[in-house]
């Protein structure tokens, strides 16, 4: 009754799927295991690439005592019973599953016997390890990231499933397009491959799959993200730069793995960020109209809520761009935040006392004066981008009139 991802869990490196960074002939992994030495590592990647298979790998080829404990979960009366174990040992490993959510009370026992080598750890993680773990533990553990696998790599592995009787009935007819597909589907996730592969073989009544079955039981792609991994946020940085780059083809793409994984917020809200930050003056009727198909894209949910979002899209990677605008409240903010703000010109505060102007609207010289404290009377925060046919552009024969005003008024 064990899974075929269980049953089939490679225990010697050489069968481990793809990898070939850190697995074969002088590689790190391989080396280690020749040596007989452990050192404390953190595997990070996503599921289903082997993090956990490594780890155990490395602890049975070097016949060192190991367990595991799971950083959600696991309590700290856990961990020690562990270093109990550990302290009776000469060599030990705690193989730590979601490393990156251990309490900090648990950290801080850890830490120590992590120090003086009462143990050695394997840290699993999905998550940047250099942003999720503790500095302290991270910098005591060596860190591999593991790769996606590939298309090919997949279905390696599926075409040895398929041609081993120990796993496949002699009599079970699978072709090789139908692994392909399994292949496309499992994006690159292995544990994910074999349990379609698997359930595949036990939905089928006569015992012969072919492509057309295969697409009956999956009408729907199994793409997902986990909102909480890197792969969430790698997409939503592909899918902001492929806009910035005008790549409007790319940012489709993007755009249609946010909606398969259903994240209708975390779409609306990069769009509105895109639409200020990326496009800004050049267009500001583009945020009005992405602000429209935000609003549209609630209102009415998934499955049309793709089609707001994809004109919004596509107006957003065609229009042309400037980030002046956010670049010059981030310079603002950027000289308030180092001390240079300086007193408010007294004829602009709410109250003047013993002003030598007199703030009117209509003053025809009002372009002249300083707004600005003294302190800062010269700064410049908006520095303009001069692109033909934007709107942005004809804002600056404005800008740099009033700022020619300004300069002779001071001769």
């Amino acid at each position: 009754m064990q899974p075929l991802a269980y049953r089939i869990r490679p225990k010697v490196i050489e069968d481990v799927v793809g990898q070939k960074h850190i697995i074969g002939d002088n590689k790190i992994i391989n080396n280690l295991i020749k040596n007989k030495k452990i050192f404390s590592f953190i595997f990070y990647g996503p599921p289903g690439v082997g993090k956990t298979t490594i780890a155990k790998i490395i602890a049975n080829s070097m016949n060192i005592p190991f367990a595991f404990y799971n950083g959600a979960t696991d309590n700290k009366q856990r961990l020690k019973d562990l270093v109990k174990s550990a302290e009776l040992s000469t060599d030990y490993i705690i193989i730590i599953d979601e490393i990156h959510r251990i309490k900090k009370d648990i950290q801080d026992l850890l830490l120590p016997y992590l120090e003086n080598g009462t143990f050695s750890i394997i840290g699993l993680t999905t998550n940047n390890p250099y942003f999720s773990v503790n500095p302290a533990i991270r910098s005591r553990c060596h860190i591999l990231e593991l790769k996606l696998l590939t298309k090919d790599d997949i279905f390696e592995k599926l075409v040895q499933i398929r041609n081993n009787e120990e796993y496949v009935a002699k009599d079970y007819e699978i072709g090789d397009k139908v692994l392909h597909l399994i292949s496309n589907l499992a994006n690159g996730d292995l544990r994910n491959a074999l349990n379609l592969f698997e359930l595949t073989l036990l939905s089928t009544s006569n015992h012969k799959i072919d492509t057309i079955d295969f697409e009956k039981l999956y009408t729907n792609s199994t793409f997902t993200i986990d909102k909480d991994s890197d792969g969430h946020y790698d997409t939503l940085s592909a899918f902001q730069k492929s806009i910035r780059g005008s790549d409007v083809n790319a940012s489709l793409h993007y755009l249609s793995r946010l909606i398969l994984a259903n994240d209708l917020d975390s779409i609306c809200r990069r769009l509105a960020i895109i639409a200020f930050e990326d496009i800004g003056l050049a267009n500001p009727a583009a945020s009005v109209h992405t602000m429209a198909a935000i609003e549209a894209a609630r209102q009415i949910g998934f499955p049309e809520a793709r089609i707001p979002l994809g004109n919004a899209v596509i107006d957003l990677a065609l229009s042309p761009k400037s980030r002046s605008g956010h670049i010059a409240i981030d310079n603002a903010i950027a000289d308030i935040e180092k001390g240079k703000i300086g007193d408010i010109p007294e004829f602009i505060k709410s109250k003047p006392l013993n002003s030598s102007i007199k703030y009117n609207p209509d003053d025809k010289y009002k372009f002249t004066y300083q707004y600005l404290p003294d302190l800062i009377k010269d700064a410049e925060y908006y520095h303009p981008k001069e692109h033909q046919n934007t709107y942005e552009y004809n804002l600056i024969s404005n800008y740099k009139l009033i700022k020619s005003k300004k300069e002779k008024s001071h001769l």
